[in-house]
């Protein structure tokens, strides 16, 4: 059964939540002016999923389903935040962020001391491994399917692989300067392997074992 943080499946989050005041709160500069000195900094979005893993047969309304339970077994743990700033927005580098997107991805109870792949793909869940589609590229590689290293990268992509610790809890954070277009990324993939880099293979991680319906902004 899926289950949520404080806030609602794919709700947008605004300034002034608790866990997105943490956040900024590390991005204030020092010694910055009072208001009124300066422009007001421009307010990120925030995307938040909580889920277990359920049976495939459970898509499209599932928000996490497995397709291969010995790798992901029913019940594992799966959140999937996304946050995505606009124009100007400034960091500890003083430097303003040119629509920076982060993705940020953790499961719990996988198989432990084990390599996954995982990227953002471009459709929803359903009940067969190829329903969520192709990986999201920024610029799309006119091949299918993508093997080409100049789109099939972690610039061009997004890539969060991870290795689980002894205990099967796993993490891995993305950023792209940049944001996803509009209903053009919608879920993150799990594969059963590292993803491969080299040309003619890029991009391939194996089978596809589970998958997260996120509704990227």
């Amino acid at each position: 059964m899926a289950r949520h943080t404080n806030v609602p499946h794919g709700t947008r989050l605004i300034a002034g939540a608790a866990v997105l005041a943490a956040v900024l709160s590390t991005a204030t500069t020092a010694g910055a002016a009072a208001p009124g000195d300066q422009p007001p900094t421009p307010t990120p979005t925030m995307v938040a999923v909580k889920a277990e893993f359920v049976p495939a047969s459970a898509a499209p309304e599932a928000e996490a389903v497995t397709y291969d339970t010995k790798l992901v077994p029913e019940g594992s743990r799966v959140q999937v935040m996304e946050m995505a700033h606009g124009k100007g927005m400034m960091h500890d580098n003083d430097m303003p962020d040119n629509e920076a997107t982060r993705v940020l991805l953790r499961v719990n109870d996988l198989v432990a001391n084990r390599a996954y792949g995982a990227h953002v793909h471009t459709g929803p869940c359903g009940e067969r491994p190829d329903s969520s589609g192709p990986h999201y590229q920024n610029e799309q590689d006119p091949e299918k399917p993508s093997v080409d290293s100049r789109y099939a990268n972690p610039e061009n992509e997004v890539w969060l692989d991870f290795t689980t610790d002894e205990n099967g809890t796993g993490k891995a954070a993305a950023r792209v300067d940049r944001q996803f277009r509009e209903g053009g990324a919608r879920s993150v993939v799990i594969h059963e392997s590292a993803t491969a880099t080299q040309d003619g293979r890029a991009g391939i991680a194996g089978d596809r074992v589970a998958c997260v319906n996120v509704p990227f902004e």
